[in-house]
């Protein structure tokens, strides 16, 4: 791979003190655990342990206290390193989901919980959103929260409800005012911090696991809310205002993610080319054919365009408006998932028939590539919102 160009000394000392963490977590490692879809607690502790969980966090509750460039920087290392994107977003969920908290948590919540959750001993790996009936449409939820006295009473079901069985919160998103009853859908949604152990205690929280063949390292969960009761104190914000809670700070998460498949993008590249360059069939290295070195070429040339737009985002998201961060995070969220699964198709072509082998490792970064183009957003809606948002056509969902 080429040289790293325009990375801040601080970017290049937090990958270097994360490739080197994440060094004893080899390609065997990670082939085991996606092989028996186990989640990779030794790795997610290790970085914990260093504080990596709490990289946004503020120093005043023992976080590192860096920003979106670091975390750019963190994230694409840790998918860089085999990890892939499955195990990224094992770590991925630990960072991002406290940011509700650090953003319109009460002082008590924060003080209580976010220095375990920086010291890596408490974990709100899980954020519950996604309906059978809404999907994409986030507005449309119909999970509901109504206020009884203290407590909120919950009812209602999710999926996709990833990583619950190694959370120890989860942050619900729910309607505590019908969408009839209010005058725009984005409106009337409430974010609610839940102890999981709680809800599953009293029979609250029911889950069932979602068979699936990508990511196999997180499971991910059908969820059924049966008059799950909350202290009103874990409310996490103002109600009804959510559905705003939520997007504030998504642009740059959509940054961090387009990282992580840089990363995949660009380990998919380095087994392609170390299988090219020993592969001998008719006598030469297949590397030497250019039908192989070609897709080779062209996808790094991707990777590293979508790289380079992802970083020059990150860097300046701080001094944007949110339309144009979300321009250039939903860009480079796009161009990243293409790029990715362009590298990771080539790396499988290259190895021929043992593109598939499990050995191999580039059939997992293949399915994982694939799964880029769907979450946390679909193609076609990023095409959508830049359609609307940067030639002001007229909006098509």
């Amino acid at each position: 791979m080429a040289p790293e160009a325009g990375m801040s000394s601080e970017q290049s000392a937090v990958q270097a003190e994360v490739l080197e963490l994440c060094e004893p977590f080899d390609r065997a490692y990670w082939r085991d655990l996606d092989r028996e879809g186990t989640y990779p607690h030794e790795f997610v502790d290790t970085l914990g342990r260093a504080g990596w969980l709490g990289v946004l966090l503020p120093e005043e509750y023992g976080g590192k206290g860096l920003g979106t460039p670091e975390a750019v920087a963190m994230m694409e290392a840790v998918a860089r390193s085999g990890a892939g994107f499955s195990g990224a977003q094992a770590v991925h969920a630990a960072i991002y989901n406290s940011a509700p908290l650090v953003n319109y948590g009460s002082e008590e919540m924060k003080s209580e919980l976010l220095p375990a959750v920086a010291a890596g001993d408490a974990w709100i790996q899980c954020f519950s959103l996604t309906e059978p009936g809404a999907g994409s449409e986030s507005t449309a939820i119909t999970t509901e929260a109504v206020r009884d006295g203290d407590e909120y009473v919950v009812n209602g079901e999710k999926v996709w409800t990833s990583r619950l069985d190694v959370s120890d919160y989860l942050v619900l998103v729910a309607r505590t005012t019908p969408r009839e009853a209010v005058e725009k859908k984005t409106q009337g949604v409430s974010l609610f911090l839940v102890d999981i152990e709680r809800g599953r205690e009293e029979g609250s929280i029911e889950v069932e696991a979602i068979d699936k063949t990508v990511s196999n390292v997180v499971t991910s969960f059908r969820v059924t809310y049966d008059d799950l009761r909350i202290p009103a104190e874990n409310l996490i914000g103002t109600e009804d205002e959510g559905f705003y809670h939520v997007l504030d700070g998504l642009n740059e998460e959509r940054l961090v993610i387009a990282a992580e498949c840089v990363g995949l993008g660009e380990v998919a590249l380095e087994r392609a080319a170390d299988y090219a360059g020993t592969r001998e069939v008719f006598g030469r290295a297949v590397g030497q054919n250019q039908a192989i070195q070609h897709p080779i070429a062209r996808a790094y040339a991707h990777v590293h365009a979508a790289k380079r737009v992802t970083y020059d985002a990150a860097a300046v998201a701080a001094d944007l408006s949110q339309k144009e961060v979300g321009v250039r995070a939903n860009t480079a969220k796009y161009l990243a998932s293409e790029a990715a699964y362009m590298a990771a198709d080539a790396a499988v072509q290259t190895h021929g028939g043992f593109g598939v082998a499990r050995e191999y490792d580039v059939e997992r970064y293949f399915r994982e590539a694939r799964l880029t183009r769907l979450v946390p957003i679909t193609q076609e809606l990023v095409l959508s919102y830049l359609g609307e948002t940067v030639f002001d056509l007229p909006r098509s969902y």
